[in-house]
């Protein structure tokens, strides 16, 4: 139980420290972002900047390296608040427009670098981003400081530094994305899992002993391809997590009043927010 207290608070202060691995939320709004264009309803018109979201990605960092996951259309935006100047490696979780569009944004972390940048995903997704974005893949694209993929097929556990990561194939409807599970050298381990609506069983096997859980949450309803809170808390509670965060939210939550009925170790992220494995 110390080990859960220890997290709770280095998140709810929001205070980046240098531990084993530091997760910053750029982003944590579903496709269309939060506030909806043209839409007047209270979340939309909400003051409340934890109802402000942009599309959801994470940034990781670990002691030698830092990592990315997804380049969604908000990625300038994103980096600019956050300061991020080093993307070292970019992990997919598939290709979904509000997932991939802001690869072009991928430059500024290659102006200083001299060797292509590790993308990880599926084969279908690094397919699919050689076809959108054909530029970059292209052979004859050998200019310093353009964006040079070095694209990597992920389908076991495999290393970064000193970081142990595992893909986490799941349904979002009836299209297979990836989750990531992180794992630290002390056994610190962190699931995330932004769009899904299935979890097969050979899945949840790579999710035993998580310390932390961050899932898609879209809204109250059901929805064909996004988990529901309540399905969300479901697993959570199956799996055991003793923290779970909730992201992908749609505008049809208010976060601040909502978070007063999920359980005690079921909260709901937001963009900025921080959260650090313990010393």
């Amino acid at each position: 139980m110390q080990r859960l207290r220890t997290i709770a608070i280095h998140i709810r202060i929001n205070i980046t420290f240098s531990m084993e691995l530091n997760l910053t939320f750029l982003g944590t709004s579903t496709s269309v972002g939060v506030p909806v264009i043209g839409c007047d309803c209270p979340t939309c018109l909400s003051e409340d900047p934890k109802n402000q979201r942009t599309r959801s990605s994470i940034y990781i960092q670990t002691p030698s390296s830092s990592l990315l996951v997804d380049t969604g259309p908000d990625l300038h935006t994103q980096a600019l608040r956050e300061r991020l100047t080093i993307v070292d490696a970019v992990l997919y979780t598939h290709t979904h427009v509000d997932h991939i569009t802001g690869f072009d944004e991928l430059r500024a972390f290659c102006w200083r670098r001299d060797e292509p940048l590790p993308l990880y995903g599926s084969r279908a997704c690094l397919e699919e981003l050689q076809r959108m974005f054909r530029w970059a893949f292209d052979s004859k694209n050998t200019y310093r400081g353009y964006v040079r993929p070095d694209a990597r097929i992920v389908d076991s556990r495999f290393t970064l530094d000193s970081l142990s990561i595992t893909p986490l194939p799941v349904l979002h409807g009836s299209v297979e994305t990836h989750g990531y599970c992180f794992q630290t050298a002390s056994g610190f381990r962190l699931a995330y899992i932004p769009d899904v609506k299935t979890i097969p069983s050979s899945t949840l096997a790579l999710l035993g002993n998580l310390d932390c859980l961050i899932i898609d949450g879209l809204r109250e309803e059901s929805h064909p391809t996004h988990l529901s809170i309540s399905e969300a808390c479901e697993i959570s509670e199956t799996l055991g997590s003793p923290q779970t965060w909730l992201t992908h939210i749609s505008h049809e939550v208010d976060i601040t009043e909502r978070a007063k009925t999920l359980p005690a170790y079921v909260a709901f992220a937001y963009d900025g927010l921080k959260l650090s494995s313990p010393a």
